[in-house]
């Protein structure tokens, strides 16, 4: 059987970042994807133009119409814009029995928000504590906790700040720092460090929605959380080199960029 997997997430109208980024995922790793929209976006390549959030009981029957009937194996979040949506998805994930991987989504890569500030607090004491695997990058671990990350020695302590939140793992996302794009995925314990070169390509609209997704569709599958997030890892290092230019501005990861290797 092909597994399921479920994406709750934000609608991206240019189809680089959110529920049409999640989907394209999951096709491209060989799992069945689906959806719950908890918002719609006016969004292109240039920013993010307009959003508007779906009511709870809209997403919380797109959860229960999917779940109860075909059944899921993984389960992502994205954007869930307020404290509203937080706290409905965080009791409908605590209810489902899958893993969980939760992208605390708060910015857009061209810096509109995404999430309420009277959210914040949902996403720490709701949210997170039901997440199998947490990804947030360096500037939600600043919204989130306060900590700001200027050096790869630093992830550990943003890590312990995430984790004190209650996931079983988190990977902090280094992304945004100089030199290899470095993250660190730990659960406390055992540490993992994944590095991959910084490709010069400015085209990376998506990337964390389609990292969170490639780990969700990894766990579906039976992987470990290390062995997810390392195959994630290599996905969307692939698809960040490959790129994929579109409008004016900064366009998406090209996710299929396998099938066009191949071709």
């Amino acid at each position: 059987m092909i597994p399921n997997v479920l994406t709750v997430a934000g609608s991206d109208s240019g189809g680089g970042a959110g529920i049409q980024a999640d989907l394209k995922t999951m096709l491209a790793l060989g799992v069945h994807g689906m959806s719950v929209v908890t918002a719609v976006t006016a969004q292109n390549s240039l920013g993010v133009q307009g959003a508007w959030e779906l009511p709870v009981e809209a997403v919380r029957a797109q959860y229960r119409s999917v779940v109860d009937d075909i059944g899921v194996q993984a389960v992502k979040t994205g954007m869930l814009a307020s404290a509203e949506l937080v706290e409905a998805v965080a009791e409908l994930l605590a209810g489902t029995g899958a893993p969980a991987v939760v992208d605390p989504v708060g910015v857009s890569k061209h810096g509109d928000s995404l999430l309420a500030a009277s959210a914040l607090d949902s996403v720490r004491t709701k949210l997170l504590p039901v997440a199998t695997v947490a990804t947030p990058n360096l500037d939600e671990v600043a919204q989130l906790t306060g900590v700001r990350v200027e050096s790869e020695e630093q992830l550990r302590r943003a890590a312990a700040a995430v984790l004190a939140y209650g996931p079983r793992w988190v990977l902090i996302k280094g992304g945004h720092l100089p030199g290899d794009a470095v993250d660190l995925l730990t659960d406390g314990s055992e540490e993992h460090w994944l590095r991959a070169p910084r490709h010069d390509n400015r085209h990376t609209h998506g990337t964390g929605c389609t990292l969170a997704s490639a780990i969700a569709s990894q766990l579906a599958k039976g992987r470990s959380v290390p062995e997810a997030v390392t195959a994630a890892k290599e996905y969307v290092t692939g698809a960040v080199a490959a790129g994929f230019a579109l409008g004016g501005g900064i366009g998406p990861v090209d996710h299929g960029w396998r099938f066009r290797a191949g071709s």
